[in-house]
């Protein structure tokens, strides 16, 4: 094949290439699929409302400034640090392996600076998360929030990749353990959110269908995770959080728990 032919025949197979690309999946279709979800949104109550806690109910500035503290007041790496304890979470539960998610949270800080030439003892890395979470304080609009929620007949419970102990201490701590009829930790499947089985089994254990339950929840991979189990979600836009471009958009995205529990109670 000649030179010319051969440009000849790139150029036409680019262009077939492209004639028969599926390209709808990355603009229009998405965009599609966000306005058929605005229009079909289920307007019925959910019969149980499941709420995810650090970030989503708990204020995490105090063990993000500890954190911070021990990387040498490395606030840019706390991102970091974040992701990795949420990438080892997963890669244990793929590995059939389970540890709790704040000592998973230390391995995973020892790891980030370590690589940024940080050194960390074990010890050092679990008091820098162990201490501060215990007491974290609630956002400001949260127990407002949730007492509307309890007046206007909904059932509350949380459900955590913490441990069952931890969010229990958590709660006493910051005065929420009277809103929530039920505590759901996943330490009790030993499978991190969001595993699609941590959901199902969340929804089994309160006895309901999955498109009946709904995750308040200020992470996008949580948020993710609880759509594609067939449960319907409210994100919670807290600084800094967003969500998954790649999953369905939730019917509820507000930046703060009032909003969120306005839109819920408005639901018949």
């Amino acid at each position: 094949m000649n030179t010319n032919n051969r440009r000849s025949f790139i150029k036409k197979s680019a262009m077939l290439g492209l004639a028969g690309a599926t390209i709808p999946q990355f603009g229009f279709a998405a965009n599609t699929k966000s306005e058929e979800k605005k229009e079909n949104m289920d307007t019925t109550r959910p019969k149980v409302l499941f709420f995810d806690v650090n970030e989503t109910l708990l204020d995490l500035t105090a063990m993000k400034d500890s954190v911070g503290k021990v990387l040498g007041n490395r606030s840019d790496l706390l991102p970091l640090w974040f992701t990795t304890m949420l990438q080892y979470s997963l890669v244990s539960t793929v590995g059939r392996q389970y540890n709790d998610f704040g000592i998973i949270g230390a391995a995973a800080l020892q790891m980030v600076a370590a690589n940024h030439g940080i050194t960390i003892t074990e010890e050092e890395a679990r008091e820098s998360i162990l201490g501060p979470i215990r007491s974290l304080p609630a956002h400001p609009e949260v127990k407002k929030a949730l007492t509307d929620l309890k007046k206007a007949g909904y059932k509350l419970v949380s459900f955590t990749n913490s441990s069952n102990k931890g969010v229990e201490t958590q709660f006493k701590n910051a005065g929420l353990l009277d809103y929530f009829e039920e505590r759901l930790s996943i330490e009790d499947i030993g499978k991190f959110k969001p595993h699609t089985d941590a959901y199902d089994w969340a929804a089994r254990k309160m006895g309901v269908e999955p498109s009946e339950c709904l995750l308040v929840a200020a992470h996008g991979w949580d948020i993710g995770g609880a759509i594609w189990a067939g449960w319907r979600g409210a994100f919670v836009g807290r600084p800094g959080a967003q969500l998954y471009p790649l999953a369905h958009n939730p019917e509820i995205n507000e930046p703060n728990l009032k909003l969120i529990a306005e839109r819920l109670i408005a639901l018949k």
